[in-house]
């Protein structure tokens, strides 16, 4: 016991101290303080944000109308009236006098349409504000060309009436839902990149080992069994602080902009609310994700001879989280898809898929037990099986298939004992 704790003392120091974790800890939490800093730094450096454009309303009965419906919709919308030529128009706003010129005009039907002319079209938010506001103003005018009043109008533009309720037992409402799937979201996206980051850091770290010739002497003190976990528990251990430091630095950002978050994506998303149940599954399929691919990961790892390899030999595991992270994904608007839940008890998909169902879903807890059950089993055979790999693999130099090289390793590891 005294050389596990040897070895994982060693590696997690190691990591700790290097500039990688300090960089990457770093950047992290920067990219992350920027995201959730970024609606207010936009506000702020776009200034007034004035767009100045040309109105030519050919019908004389729009311009009123239409600028009210428009200042409604962006108070930055500047509106200029005037008669020149069109050619005058473009050079105006081609030398940058104007953003555009808008021309209002009656169709057949006696409705307004409009053509928008600007330098480019990249400013889809100016040209989308001014087909709105043109919008509001032919509803009006087709109310006035059908004789309805201001109340008949607002009837007929008025949303429909549609709400959602659950009648099962146990249902989640739709704002529990919402909440559980914000939760559910992020929790999908830590294990996705920790597990691709950590376990291939684990790989690296034995291969890097073996090809100085390090892991020679290290087998000679430490048992190969007692080497492969140790790393496993220290490299995770470090994944753990530096898990924490960005989770608790996005955190204290989003608790004090939790105001600048609005629209569509964070009400759907339910970022507002939490439950602990949720955090809970997380932290248990996170744990036991890792573990089944960083056990995986070593043993992989232990059969390169040069550390240029290991991105070739783990591309299978990556290929294969990769594969559970977009059935997650595209599970979080339907998590009662057969997929999902025929998926959720393959082990190499449990963490995520399982998760995402206790998450959303009132999953029977044999539903939930089998599965963990199953995890840990095929961690154990893993763990079992990638030991004896390890074991002859670190003792072994050169390059084959992959097929090849698990039975050298194996024919390495009877022949030591």
């Amino acid at each position: 016991m005294n050389n596990f704790w040897v070895v994982f003392t060693h590696t997690f120091v190691t990591k700790i101290k290097s500039k990688q974790f300090l960089w990457v800890t770093a950047i992290t939490v920067g990219i992350t303080l920027l995201l959730v800093y970024l609606p207010s730094l936009i506000d702020k450096f776009s200034g007034d944000g004035e767009k100045k454009i040309a109105l030519i309303d050919q019908t004389g009965q729009l311009e009123e109308a239409f600028k009210q419906s428009a200042a409604n919709l962006d108070k930055n919308l500047k509106f200029t009236e005037t008669a020149a030529e069109e050619q005058k128009l473009k050079e105006k706003v081609l030398e940058g006098e104007l953003d555009g010129y808008l021309l209002l005009s009656f169709d057949e039907a006696g409705l307004p349409r409009g053509v928008f002319k600007a330098e480019t079209l990249t400013d889809q938010s100016l040209a989308g504000n001014l087909q709105m506001a043109l919008q509001q103003v032919r509803s009006q005018r087709a109310a006035q060309l059908l004789n309805l009043n201001a109340e008949q109008l607002a009837m007929l533009n008025a949303p429909a009436d549609f709400r959602q309720a659950a009648i099962g037992e146990n249902a989640k409402t739709e704002e529990e839902l919402n909440q559980a799937r914000g939760l559910v979201y992020s929790m999908l996206i830590i294990i996705y990149f920790a597990v691709i980051m950590y376990a291939s850091m684990i790989a690296t770290e034995v291969a890097t080992e073996k090809s100085s010739r390090v892991m020679e002497i290290l087998i000679s003190s430490v048992s190969p069994v007692t080497h492969m976990f140790a790393k496993i528990f220290a490299v995770a251990s470090v994944g753990v602080v530096q898990m924490i430091i960005i989770l608790a630095a996005g955190y204290g950002a989003v608790k004090r902009n939790m105001d600048t978050f609005t629209g569509e994506f964070f009400q759907f998303f339910g970022f507002g609310g939490f439950s602990l149940q949720t955090i809970i599954y997380g932290i248990v399929f996170f744990l036991l994700g890792f573990l089944l691919y960083a056990t995986i990961a070593a043993f992989l790892g232990s059969l390169v001879s040069r550390i240029e390899d290991v991105n070739q030999m783990v591309s299978p595991l990556i290929f294969t989280v990769v594969i559970a992270f977009m059935l997650a994904m595209a599970g979080l608007s339907n998590p009662e898809a057969p997929y999902v839940t025929v998926t959720s008890y393959i082990p190499f998909f449990t963490p995520m898929l399982m998760f995402l169902r206790v998450g959303m879903l009132d999953v029977p807890l044999w539903e939930t037990a089998l599965s963990i059950g199953l995890l840990v089993g095929c961690i154990a055979l893993f763990a079992y099986f990638g030991a004896k790999i390890y074991k002859g693999g670190v003792l072994f130099y050169g390059s084959a298939g992959l097929v090849k090289q698990i039975k050298r390793a194996l024919q390495m590891t009877k022949e030591n004992g």
